[in-house]
């Protein structure tokens, strides 16, 4: 009897894209069909947590299934190096055909260019949203036309030129990142009022230093070139912005629809060949982002709408329609779960957990109990959000600001006195109010700050100096 065609596995992933504007997400504000066929076809991860909610640290960690303290990417200026091992490393050297289109990253060059991969065509840096141009083994080129459908109709003619043998594709989007530049076709898409989130009034009083020092306020910090227009003139602060958060999301929900329409022609393509039940092909963002909440864009932050990304993976060969989980998983997760439903063995060093159990067996077992993350890229003059890292828990999150670059590029070196967190997800699921000094916290704070050192230990990172040692602990 001959063993089962490996599948062929096809990976979009995309930059700053909220769960909360996906329709299988119960968005309120747009519809994704294309994302949502992924989705109704396989498994949603209602709990899926990234590591770093920074786009160049996560995507090295999606490659190398480790954490950034492993890959020693940590900030957007420190690169990926290309002779580490990767989840398309190994595919390639077990007989995949590889390909990569789009939204990079991860630095240029003979010691940062991509490898692994049979074709690739990446974006410089961040890219361009029209007529953009390429980096590509042959030499840089420029296409015309709108980016997201580039990068598209690109992975689509590569995939249609293959043979028998499997393939792993990315589909590796720059949208819908910022400055949020949609394509004409969605001109006149969300032109009704689009609803203010619960907490866009938020004014930080319960919580600390870093809620208030952070530059990411739609109201203040959204610039020209982000909305496009000058606010009217007669417009009050309050009203100002409110304005902002319109023309902000208009653009950046029309630049999510030009992604999904993407994600619909692949998942058709893969219906007209007859692959797409043999394809895993899953649908994610390099971390979350703020739509508005807490008066915010970006992400970076611990707090829940950056650190949860969106997640959906369908393989119908093996993995039943329709289901969701909410277990806690992490992009690092990502690479030894493809390799696994490819029958790959991951290469040594990979940190994360395959996934497959999780979405193959009856009864699966989580396959963590905490999530460690840890932010490097300490007051970076755009955002000023405050180097951290912390453990979320089913319940519970502690977070430890220790407010020091450590020399890191990009960072600052200005420091600042270090402040904790903690918040009980259960009775404030919008983290409004830290209760790390509240009496009736103090053994849950205690068993957390066990929780986050032994977790550092485990996974091989080193505690910021200036943190305390815990009490049955030593440095």
């Amino acid at each position: 009897m001959s063993s089962p065609r490996r599948p062929n596995i096809v990976f979009v992933l995309t930059d700053d894209h909220a769960s909360n504007a996906i329709g299988c997400y119960g968005s309120a504000v747009n519809t994704t069909p294309g994302i949502d066929t992924i989705a109704a076809a396989g498994m949603r991860f209602d709990r899926a947590l990234v590591e770093n909610a920074l786009c160049t640290p996560s995507r090295a960690s999606f490659l190398t299934g480790t954490y950034s303290h492993t890959s020693e990417v940590t900030t957007l200026t420190t690169h990926l190096a290309n002779d580490r091992g990767t989840f398309i490393t190994a595919l390639k050297a077990a007989g995949y055909r590889t390909a990569l289109f789009g939204k990079w990253h991860l630095g240029h060059g003979p010691d940062h260019d991509p490898v692994g991969f049979d074709h690739w065509e990446v974006l410089p840096d961040q890219g361009e949203y029209f007529d953009p141009e390429f980096y590509t083994p042959d030499g840089p080129v420029r296409y015309e036309g709108y980016v997201t459908d580039i990068i598209t109709e690109h992975a689509l003619a590569w995939m249609d030129a293959q043979g028998d043998e499997p393939y792993c594709v990315l589909v590796w989007h720059k949208a819908p990142h910022r400055p949020w530049e949609p394509h004409p076709r969605h001109a006149d898409l969300f032109s009704d009022p689009i609803p203010l989130p619960a907490t866009f009034h938020d004014d930080y009083e319960g919580r600390g230093t870093p809620a208030h020092h952070a530059t990411m306020r739609i109201a203040d910090d959204l610039n020209d070139i982000d909305l496009k227009q000058d606010p009217p003139s007669e417009l009050g602060y309050a009203e100002r912005a409110v304005w902002k958060y319109q023309r902000y999301m208009q653009d950046y929900l029309r630049c999510v629809a030009a992604v999904d329409e993407g994600v619909q022609a692949l998942t058709d393509f893969l219906r007209t060949k007859g692959q797409f039940d043999d394809t895993v092909t899953i649908y994610a963002s390099d971390q979350g982002f703020y739509l508005g909440e807490h008066g915010w864009f970006d992400k970076r932050f611990m707090y829940e709408e950056s650190l949860r990304m969106p997640l959906v993976l369908s393989y119908p060969a093996r993995v039943a329609p329709g289901g969701s989980t909410e277990a806690m998983v992490s992009n690092v997760d990502i690479a030894q779960t493809l390799l696994d439903f490819a029958g790959v063995a991951a290469p040594e060093g990979m940190q994360g957990h395959s996934l497959v159990d999780l979405v193959t067996a009856e009864d699966p077992v989580p396959v963590r109990d905490a999530h460690y993350y840890r932010f490097y890229e300490h007051d970076d003059r755009s955002h000023h959000v405050w180097a951290h890292y912390g453990v979320r828990t089913e319940r519970y999150k502690l977070i430890y600001f220790y407010a020091d670059g450590m020399g890191l590029p990009n960072t600052r070196d200005t420091t600042y006195p270090p402040e904790w967190e903690l918040f009980d997800l259960e009775k404030d699921p919008c983290e409004l109010t830290s209760v790390h000094l509240d009496p009736a916290y103090a053994d849950i704070r205690r068993e957390l700050t066990l929780k986050l050192w032994d977790l550092q230990q485990d996974l091989g990172d080193s505690p910021h100096p200036r943190q305390p040692v815990p009490e049955g602990r030593t440095r």
